[in-house]
């Protein structure tokens, strides 16, 4: 698992291997690293919560044999605390859940964590950040999500940003730990909009474009 101190000396980047060659997971995900990447992401839909199927345990189990970077993991699914010791044991290190996809969200968070991950917490676009304020103290990362989840290639919505904006503050104001991870349409166009994430989630940019020149590109660093 992937240790952090705040501030972060540098923004990471956690590819996002939906846009990846599913053929030939084990020689993107050895690119990325070698690029420079700082996590992967794994998009996890059941095709009932969002409108799209993609990979499960199985998938992870076998991804995490062969991962040289933490796995960085987005359940898009309804009623997640059947699987999160599941995705656990299939070795997910950081596990995120959306807020309106459980009932007992403190719960599920603190099992995560008994079960040895570290819990994250995410919220559709159309949702307002009050929803997830009372788990802040709980999650070592929240995840603001700038597109509705379910599908790569979207647009960056910009009436995200102030989200971000406002955790930063939330985090400083409280003395809270977690990583502020963003995700959908973000590229080197749109990563200025991102300041005040630490974590940047991109797929469709960093693989359709040389991987090293992306993610140095994103991390501020050319």
């Amino acid at each position: 698992m992937s240790d952090f101190k705040l501030p972060l000396t540098e923004k990471w980047v956690s590819p996002s291997l939906l846009s990846a060659d599913f053929a030939n997971l084990e020689r993107d995900m050895n690119a990325l690293a070698a690029a420079g990447a700082d996590l992967l992401h794994v998009d996890v839909m059941d095709g009932h919560f969002v409108p799209n199927l993609t990979i499960g345990i199985p998938v992870v189990e076998s991804l995490k044999k062969v991962a040289p970077l933490p796995l960085d993991v987005h359940l898009m699914i309804e009623k997640p605390e059947r699987y999160i010791e599941g995705f656990i044991k299939a070795g997910s290190d950081y596990l995120t859940i959306h807020v309106e996809s459980i009932e007992k969200p403190a719960d599920v968070l603190r099992r995560i964590r008994e079960l040895g991950a570290r819990p994250g917490i995410t919220l559709r676009p159309g949702t307002p950040l009050s929803a997830v304020e009372p788990y802040l103290a709980l999650v070592d990362l929240v995840l603001v999500m700038t597109v509705e989840p379910g599908f790569g290639g979207q647009s960056f919505r910009e009436d995200q940003v102030p989200k971000m904006a406002e955790l930063k503050r939330l985090r400083a104001e409280k003395n809270y730990s977690y990583l502020i991870e963003v995700d959908g349409g973000v590229s080197d166009k749109t990563v200025q909009q991102c300041a005040d994430a630490d974590v940047l989630v991109a797929g469709s940019y960093v693989f359709k474009n040389d991987l090293r020149s992306a993610i140095r590109k994103l991390k501020g660093l050319a």
